[in-house]
């Protein structure tokens, strides 16, 4: 099994589609349906051994959760703010400006 590359609280850029976001789970293989994958144009559709990111994703027009296969990710270094709503749900941000996971609480 392979080692995920980006970690949870990291700001990542899609390869080819715009948009952006931050990881806030990660599979080690593909873990969504069947019926997901068929979907994705076979010619662009990634193979199911890597690791798939979850992202609280944005582009121009809209925010959303993302499901992105390893090979599509880059690092964002841009250091812009992300605006999606969900993020303080998910995170805080650290002195450094990173975002680190907020601490849940399972009752």
């Amino acid at each position: 099994m392979k080692t995920a590359k980006f970690s949870i609280g990291q700001v990542v850029r899609h390869r080819i589609y715009p948009f952006r976001g931050v990881i806030f789970d990660v599979d080690p293989v593909f873990s969504n349906t069947e019926e997901w994958y068929q979907s994705i144009p076979e010619d662009v559709r990634p193979e199911k051994n890597q690791p798939f990111y979850h992202l609280l994703a944005e582009n121009e027009e809209t925010d959303y959760i993302a499901y992105v296969s390893e090979q599509n990710l880059l690092p964002d270094d841009s250091g812009e703010p992300l605006r999606h709503p969900q993020i303080d749900e998910f995170f805080v941000e650290t002195i450094e400006g990173r975002l680190a996971p907020r601490e849940r609480h399972e009752h």
